[in-house]
């Protein structure tokens, strides 16, 4: 069996995936979730939430999946420790060093590593099965097949709808670069939605283009390979998005994986009026670049219905076969990108009508002034289907009556593996009208708006018994009511360890190293005693190696690093190697990541590009002040990797440096395609200054950048 999981921003969106079949949901507390923007849960909500899933059989899942900075771990770790004693399932976090003290400190508590960590290879599964880690959420950059060759006994979680981030999850750095809102930090600004132009040497070769804006995915047509592989948990994205959006899904989602037998194109039509940024497979199913991308347009562009021609102070509408367009609906003209609310509409002889299926008219309200394409983004009738449906899911209960004369009545409830007994009153000789084991179902089986239904009934009754009615309600409600409070109360042991650091002193060096991108900048280094000097072309490694100060600039969000050399910069979590680096996109913002990188061998750790003076000088100070001392490196000059993006999803040249993406601001990123990946790097140089207390690092990616 999967996992069907989906997204929850408030009470109302939860309600509306549970009630539509979902197994699990996952949401977040008001504080280090990883969609700070979404209306989230306060403390009092949880703990409600908790409850009404746990009535369902829905499993909860919290998002802490944002990096922390030192001093916010205590109020991580009270927030984690709240959520344990209340009962969730698990908890989805980013932060590797919250990932380990979680580990320590709450054996109990379950933990899954966030798409946020990277999860894009067998080494890093590897290594967070072996830490104790749940499961993994992969990145969304993985086929099935690759998640099926990762061979690590821990439980599968990837993405089948929803919105899709262009570069690799917690390793976009883009909104933070640009304006201090971080993605790791659940304020990402959405830069990848935004317009930009391509230029090849100052020549403009694409303008004014959504060239970073994805399509949304949706797996739908696939369900049966998805349902044939290792994953076993089928996330549905959207915390962002509203209870019909959630609803609909998880209810679409439901019925494809029970087998259900649907009109799969007019549910495709209704999915369209809800949320469509046109659909692609995705990468999970092998997706190419070009049918990834949508560049025309970042928005809801809905289901296309029809044409249009202005006639005077009128919109006249042509709708095609088999569309209709209805009162109150939300209208979009595609070409124009305007949009209107159909509050009156009109028949092809200007007469009111609620509904049209050939010719209508609208008022032009928009003040559209060119023929155009008209498609529905948000439908009256469907938002009023959807409030009208009953609950798809319900929890199954087994009742067992006896009832003999003389003896008292006895009435079991069984629910998975609880059960509640009813003992009642000694049943008597009927006078006039015996009950029957009809109407004894019938009333236990008057369940209201609690979560259960009677799947099962053995009555087991003499022929000519009285039972008053009074008592077999008072039975029922008083069985619901204990079998609920007993459901409730299975909660996971709560267990909480002290954890204390062990002591490193390391011996410190002050060293200056540089990444290089050809020979020239190579040559240079080495003239001018550079440490250590990170190679990024593979090719001009191997024929440097043999100098100990060449190190290999090894690819991020590789599928395996088992052969990369010992002399490597890493930037994925790993078994590391005695020589190896560790890059800024390792994501260190706190101490506690920091030591545990040095407990699994990292002996030099490059700190995270989003930390400020301060925020660097304080890592430092309090790692000195609680553990001791260890290498820190930091990028001194140079250009941050904002983006990196599987494909070649700007049609670049292979290792060609003269490229740049230019945004509405003008400012220009350069961006290049190294034959695997696409790196866009920000659009000014990044210069600090901490040569007193780290390891200076020089990025040669502007070949005339020489320090």
């Amino acid at each position: 069996m999967k996992e069907l999981l989906s997204p929850a921003g408030n009470m109302e969106c939860l309600r509306a995936a549970v009630i539509n079949g979902c197994d699990a949901v996952y949401i977040s507390c008001k504080s280090f979730g990883a969609r700070k923007f979404a209306n989230n849960f306060d403390s009092e909500e949880i703990i409600e939430a908790i409850k009404y899933c746990h009535l369902y059989n829905v499993k909860v899942y919290v998002t802490m999946n944002t990096l922390i900075r030192d001093n916010e771990v205590d109020d991580f770790i009270n927030q984690a420790r709240f959520l344990h004693k209340n009962g969730v399932d698990a908890l989805i976090v980013q932060d590797f060093g919250m990932i380990c003290l979680l580990r320590k400190k709450f054996p109990n508590l379950e933990i899954h590593a966030s798409t946020q960590a990277n999860n894009s290879s067998y080494d890093t599964c590897k290594l967070y099965y072996d830490l104790g880690v749940k499961r993994v959420v992969f990145s969304r950059e993985l086929s099935i097949d690759e998640i099926d060759n990762i061979d690590v006994p821990i439980e599968k979680e990837a993405f089948i709808h929803g919105a899709l981030c262009i570069s690799y999850s917690g390793c976009c750095l883009m909104s933070s670069m640009l304006g201090g809102r971080s993605g790791n930090r659940g304020e990402c600004a959405g830069s990848c939605r935004q317009p930009y132009s391509l230029a090849d040497n100052g020549k403009t070769i694409s303008k004014d283009k959504y060239l970073l804006s994805t399509k949304e995915l949706n797996t739908s047509n696939y369900i049966d390979r998805i349902k044939e592989s290792s994953i076993y948990s089928l996330k549905i994205e959207g915390r962002m998005k509203g209870p019909l959006y959630v609803g609909f899904i998880t209810r679409f989602y439901r019925r494809l994986l029970d087998g259900e037998n649907i009109n799969y194109e007019e549910e495709l039509d209704k999915l369209k009026t809800i949320f469509n940024r046109e659909f692609t497979k995705g990468r999970i199913l092998g997706e190419n670049d070009q049918n990834f991308m949508n560049i025309k347009s970042p928005n809801h562009i809905g289901l296309k219905v029809g044409k249009c021609t202005i006639i005077k102070d009128k919109i006249k509408i042509e709708l095609d076969k088999n569309r209709t367009l209805n009162q109150n609906d939300a209208i979009r003209f595609l070409n124009s990108g305007k949009g209107m609310i159909v509050n009156y509409l009109y028949d092809k002889n200007m007469k009111l009508c609620n509904s049209n299926d050939n010719v209508c008219y609208v008022d032009n309200k928009v003040g559209l002034k060119e023929d155009d394409l008209v498609s529905i983004t948000q439908s009256y009738l469907l938002e009023k289907e959807y409030n009208s449906i009953d609950y798809y899911k319900k929890v199954p209960i087994n009742y067992n009556v006896i009832a003999h004369k003389g003896e008292k009545i006895i009435i079991k409830i069984t629910c998975g593996n609880k059960s509640v007994e009813y003992i009642g009153s000694e049943v008597v000789k009927a006078i006039n009208s015996p009950i029957d084991k009809e109407n004894i179902l019938k009333h236990l089986s008057k369940l209201g708006d609690t979560p259960y239904i009677v799947e099962n009934a053995n009555i087991d009754i003499d022929n000519d018994i009285f039972i008053q009615i009074k008592e077999l309600n008072e039975a029922r409600r008083f069985l619901i009511e204990e079998l609920t409070n007993k459901r409730l109360g299975d909660i996971k042991d709560f267990k909480e360890n002290e954890f204390k650091f062990e002591k490193i002193n390391d011996k410190v060096f002050n060293k200056k190293t540089c990444v290089v991108y050809n020979k020239k900048q190579l040559e240079y280094a080495l003239i001018n005693n550079f440490d250590r000097i990170y190679v990024r072309n593979k090719t001009l490694f191997e024929d440097y190696k043999d100098n100990e100060r060449v190190y290999q600039y090894v690819d991020r969000c590789s599928y395996s690093y088992k052969d990369i050399p010992n002399r490597s910069l890493v930037s994925d979590y790993m078994y590391f190697k005695e020589e190896m680096i560790g890059n800024y996109t390792l994501n260190v913002t706190n101490i506690y990541t920091a030591y545990f990188l040095r407990q699994l061998g990292l002996k030099t750790i490059t700190l995270s590009v989003e930390l400020n003076d301060d925020e660097i000088d304080n890592l430092i100070n309090l790692f000195n002040k609680e553990i001791g001392t260890v290498n820190f490196e930091l990028l001194r000059y140079g250009r941050v990797e904002n983006m990196i993006i599987k494909g070649n999803v700007l049609d670049l040249n292979k290792n060609y440096y003269n490229y740049q993406l230019i945004d509405f601001k003008e400012r220009k990123f350069p961006v290049f395609f190294d034959g695997i990946y696409t790196i866009i790097l920000n659009h000014e140089v990044f210069d600090k200054d901490k040569s007193e207390i780290t390891s200076n690092r020089y990025d040669y990616y502007d070949e005339n950048l020489f320090v």
